[in-house]
């Protein structure tokens, strides 16, 4: 089962439910299984924080750009002409390459009349596995200044599908928003959790996730976080448009100031059965045990 949570805004409690959700089925599921958090927010991953374990892999990340043999190439400019990303300016006697923009696609390298061209190595970021009994969590950081994290993402789920069991419950901490890098973390997701807010912004993003995940034909549905807030937009939205409301996590004093000390809130009474429900609600709809 994999499980990706994600909101079309920051700040609605993504991370919140993605650690918590994570630490509590690890704890009850069967030894013989794993449950993998992975922190797929690769341009400001936070997930780490909660998590206390031993780190067991660290390795450097790698994409793909193009460089030139300048003892073949003519300055014909067909490498410029066939790059949809402007990553490639051409000048009478040299050629300029810009890393950011690059996309990967190769078609400089495959269309090059000279045969001037191949791909090579860029470092954009790092990937770390941590280890807590059978909790396992993957988190990729992205470096700073760099512009593309939807290589990244994929490479943190290529690296967790052949790292762990194939029974695991891999649960995707998303990054906020409905563009590319979004698209990249739910595109292979069983199921799909929009975390919202009751407020004016958190049911105005919350729609336009719903819009996507439709597009995308994910079986979804949303938990309101901070429940209680204020008034009960979301909820409302839900039962109007025939959305999967899966849970409510309550506005609680309690629930922030553990959250601000890098504490988990499965174990308080109120979460707890929230999460029991969001399961019990996500199994419901998938047909599917999730242990």
């Amino acid at each position: 089962m994999k499980i990706a949570i994600a909101s079309g805004k920051g700040g609605t409690g993504k991370t919140t439910l993605s650690i918590n959700l994570a630490q509590m089925l690890s704890q009850q599921i069967d030894g013989s299984k794993d449950v993998v958090l992975i922190d797929l927010d690769v341009e400001e991953p936070n997930s780490g924080v909660f998590i206390h374990g031993s780190v067991v892999h660290r390795e450097t990340k790698y994409r793909q750009i193009p460089e030139i043999n300048f003892d073949k190439c003519t300055f014909c400019g067909r490498c410029k002409e066939v790059c949809n990303f402007n990553a490639i300016a051409t000048l009478p006697e040299n050629v300029l390459i810009f890393p950011e923009l690059c996309h990967s696609c190769n078609a400089c390298v495959g269309l090059c009349p000279e045969n001037a061209m191949s791909m090579k190595d860029y470092e954009m970021g790092e990937l770390v596995e941590i280890a807590h009994d059978n909790l396992k969590f993957v988190e990729s950081t992205l470096n700073i200044g760099e512009q593309q994290a939807v290589p990244l993402i994929f490479q943190a789920i290529e690296y967790s599908d052949k790292t762990f069991r194939n029974d695991s419950v891999f649960i995707y901490d998303s990054p906020p928003g409905t563009s590319c890098p979004m698209i990249e973390s739910v595109k292979g997701a069983d199921f799909v959790i929009l975390v919202s807010e009751p407020t004016p912004f958190g049911l105005h993003d919350l729609k336009l996730s719903v819009e996507t995940m439709q597009k995308l034909g994910k079986s979804f549905g949303v938990v309101i976080n901070r429940d209680g807030l204020g008034e009960d937009l979301i909820g409302e939205y839900c039962s109007e448009h025939l959305v999967p409301l899966l849970g409510r996590i309550p506005d609680s004093r309690e629930i922030a100031t553990l959250y601000s000390r890098g504490d988990s809130i499965f174990h308080l009474e109120s979460v707890y059965k929230a999460l029991k429900n969001i399961i019990a609600n996500i199994e419901n709809q998938t047909n599917r045990n999730i242990f």
